[in-house]
């Protein structure tokens, strides 16, 4: 067997069903497990990378405006790694390679013929299956039903422990902050498990676009930033977009003191095993009294 991922998910999925010595070849985004940057890379974004929030959301829209795909695939290299499975994704074309992008590539020019596993994370439960699908591929089926009960269990836990506390926050999770989006997905979902009550966003549909007057309205007591493919330097750098309105200072959340920034590369926008971290994060921001920071200053921190 001889495994691709072009997914950063995929490859801790791969990891934790225990197949990592079998994969081949990564996305240019797979960053964990340790070790796995040494594998050949399959892919690249086919725009700047650089820039502001606003700057890298006007060349994304720009690239799907002109019918362009935002990532390239690299068929001669998949070609010469002759893959027996390919894991790809079919959520966000943004996001990361999509199935269409893989399709192109490997139409004529793999000679392998791989199987191709296309991951379909919307929801929580979607994860779920996800582990279970790369397992079902990978024919190790009993080693996928294992380690989404674990992960599960180790969830039921935490959501136990951070309902106990008769505090319920009011929420609003910002995934990007020029132009304002909220988080969706799964992330409405780890907030009430978390023992939060969730303002922006609903699960298992992508995040939406929100203006400040609705964030305004709403009033929310905490406010967590974790922007798809940011870690916490660069979500910190990028503040300026919301301290610099006039608006932010009047925010409930921002007069409590509660601001947080979260690791939205590793963690809150990855649809793989460290789910659990994600809401472990969310249960130490929203429950202090209950949780030790275990995660703070490597996932999250204060603004």
């Amino acid at each position: 067997m001889r495994v691709v991922s072009l997914i950063a998910s995929a490859t801790e999925i791969v990891h934790t069903l225990g197949l990592t010595p079998f994969q081949v070849g990564r996305s240019h985004e797979c960053d964990y497990p340790p070790g796995i940057q040494a594998l050949p890379i399959c892919t690249s974004p086919s725009f700047d990378v650089e820039g502001t929030s606003a700057e890298i959301d006007a060349r994304v829209k720009q690239q799907l405006v002109n019918a362009l795909s935002v990532y390239r695939v690299f068929d001669d290299v998949l070609d010469r790694l002759q893959p027996t499975h390919v894991i790809t994704q079919t959520q966000c074309r943004v996001c990361a390679v999509s199935l269409e992008d893989v399709q192109r590539a490997l139409v004529g020019a793999v000679s392998s013929r791989p199987k191709l596993v296309a991951l379909e994370p919307n929801a929580l439960e979607d994860i779920w299956t996800d582990i279970r699908r790369v397992a079902s591929a990978c024919e190790v089926p009993s080693k996928g039903e294992q380690v989404v009960q674990e992960l599960r269990s180790r969830m039921d836990q935490i959501s136990c422990r951070a309902k106990q506390s008769r505090e319920r926050p009011r929420v609003a999770c910002i995934e990007w902050q020029e132009p304002l989006m909220a988080a969706g997905n799964w992330v409405p979902e780890l907030i009430e498990l978390a023992g939060g009550e969730n303002l922006f966003g609903k699960p298992g549909e992508h995040s939406p676009w929100m203006s400040w007057e609705e964030l305004s309205a709403a009033g929310p007591d905490v406010i967590v930033i974790s922007p798809c493919g940011f870690d916490l330097e660069r979500t910190r750098r990028e503040m300026y977009w919301l301290t610099n309105r006039s608006e932010w200072g009047r925010l409930r959340a921002v007069q409590r003191g509660q601001v947080y920034l979260a690791d939205g590369n590793q963690y809150m926008n990855r649809p793989g095993p460290r789910v659990v971290e994600s809401l472990q994060i969310l249960a130490e921001i929203l429950h202090p009294g209950v949780f030790a920071p275990a995660l703070e200053g490597s996932a999250w921190q204060r603004l």
